[in-house]
């Protein structure tokens, strides 16, 4: 592909009109039209205001990088299979909270999708609670808490409602990772992930859910969010790593390989 065909495909995938862009940038579709047929090349400035607005890298506009073709998924797991994985798990365990949990997250979640996907949205809370029991945490209110760790946030649920089918444990570390306050997005982050630091088991299953999401960011997230993702990741779930090590060691060692293996990948990209 051209520049120009690159700076086609990418306008085409932003949604964009080339007289939309050109408005963006400040200049006439003429101009834009002329990038996109190959008549004029952009020249740096351009380039660069192209690619922020874009929402993509300036390699991507200018490398020619034929030859590579993947093919991707947005789910790697049937949620049906995973929830069976789950139930059994902890029917076998005898993880009361955690069975009742299963199909009470998936009627929560009905009808909800992962971010510009057609994912159903329980796929992420399985997907946690099936990485927790892979790590072999047998412990029933993390394991329940893990499938209904966005119930309050993100669905109709009330803490009254978890309070009428689950134990008092399980349903404080909902709560604790339920992020309701609202205001300056930088203050509540803090207090909220300060709350969640005195408690292992809430910060164990915040670093899980944070591991699972870190997969999943470039599906939903534009290259800016992709950025305040990873700096938020660092500047308070890997201070968490620490403070789940003495109780879950190995969980911690096998979060931390991932987590900030995950993130190289993400900034070697962006």
């Amino acid at each position: 592909m051209t520049i120009g065909q690159r700076i086609k495909a990418a306008r085409k995938n932003a949604g964009l009109t080339q007289e939309e862009l050109a408005d963006k940038l400040g200049v006439t579709f003429q101009a834009v039209s002329s990038w996109e047929t190959g008549t004029y090349v952009p020249d740096t400035y351009n380039l660069i205001e192209l690619a922020r607005r874009l929402d993509v890298s300036v390699s991507s506009l200018v490398e020619e990088r034929g030859g590579y073709e993947f093919t991707t998924t947005d789910a790697i797991y049937n949620w049906e299979h995973m929830r069976t994985f789950v139930k059994s798990s902890a029917n076998a365990l005898k993880l009361k909270d955690s069975l009742k949990a299963v199909d009470f997250a998936v009627r929560a979640h009905k009808g909800q999708f992962r971010k510009n996907s057609d994912v159903p949205y329980i796929y992420h809370p399985l997907s946690v609670a099936c990485h927790a029991l892979a790590m072999g945490i047998h412990d029933d209110s993390i394991v329940a808490a893990c499938l209904l760790h966005d119930t309050l946030e993100d669905t109709d649920v009330t803490k009254e409602d978890l309070q009428k089918v689950f134990d008092s444990e399980t349903v404080n570390l909902v709560v604790l990772l339920t992020k309701q306050e609202k205001g300056d997005e930088e203050a509540v982050l803090k207090r909220y992930f300060k709350a969640i630091s005195k408690n292992p088991k809430a910060a164990l299953i915040k670093c899980i859910d944070r591991c699972n999401n870190l997969t999943t960011i470039a599906c939903g997230l534009s290259r800016e969010k992709i950025y305040n993702y990873i700096r938020e990741t660092e500047l308070y779930i890997l201070p968490l790593l620490k403070v789940i090590k003495n109780d879950y060691n190995d969980a911690a060692w096998l979060l931390s390989y991932q987590t900030r293996s995950t993130l190289d990948i993400y900034k070697r990209l962006m």
